[in-house]
């Protein structure tokens, strides 16, 4: 049985850690996708509020937002995020006051305030895109990049990702997540 076992890692170790070097170079690949100028919207993907407060990571793809937004003053932004465990208010709410107080003007943003999940946010964000908008973006931390874009491709939306920064202290926790996140997106695109 021992021989097995150490058979068994052997032979799956150097595959694991070739499938996790794999959805690494895809993370990376995605995080330097270019941007389109002008595009019709963007998607702002929610992140951790600390009571009302927005967590770095969810301040990172604001100020990433509001850069584009500010060279682009066409492009409409959808908040997109609900409310979870500890925090007074929704992501989107959050993210539009945040949006308001760097000067963006409030017709230029949509709220999906009831979005739980990544693939939610994409998917009610769907119904608050303007009506001839094709060229979209999805603004998100840089290691969730790839995952967002793929979600927002399987719904039938164009769009580029615009990399956020992502808060140094999070990153080994954030890059475990992903790829845990990442192989259960493949495993639920295959069944």
């Amino acid at each position: 049985m021992k021989k097995i076992m150490i058979y068994l890692m052997v032979v799956l170790a150097p595959i694991v850690l070739i499938y996790f070097i794999v959805l690494h170079v895809q993370i990376q690949r995605y995080s330097h996708m270019e941007v389109p100028k002008e595009a019709d919207y963007l998607i702002i993907l929610g992140a951790k509020v600390d009571g009302s407060v927005p967590s770095l990571s969810l301040q990172y793809r604001i100020e990433a937002a509001v850069d584009y937004l500010e060279d682009n003053p066409h492009t409409v932004a959808i908040a997109s995020g609900g409310q979870g465990p500890g925090e007074d208010m929704t992501e989107a709410e959050a993210i539009k006051r945040e949006l308001l107080a760097r000067g963006i003007a409030e017709s230029r943003i949509r709220l999906e305030d009831r979005s739980t999940s990544t693939s939610e946010n994409i998917r009610f964000s769907k119904g608050l895109i303007p009506q001839k908008g094709n060229i979209g973006i999805i603004v998100t931390n840089h290691y969730h990049v790839y995952r967002a874009v793929s979600i927002a491709r399987d719904q039938n939306l164009e769009v580029s990702g615009l990399t956020a920064k992502t808060p140094f202290i999070s990153l080994p926790k954030s890059y475990i997540r992903e790829y845990l996140a990442i192989t259960k997106y493949y495993i639920t695109n295959i069944l």
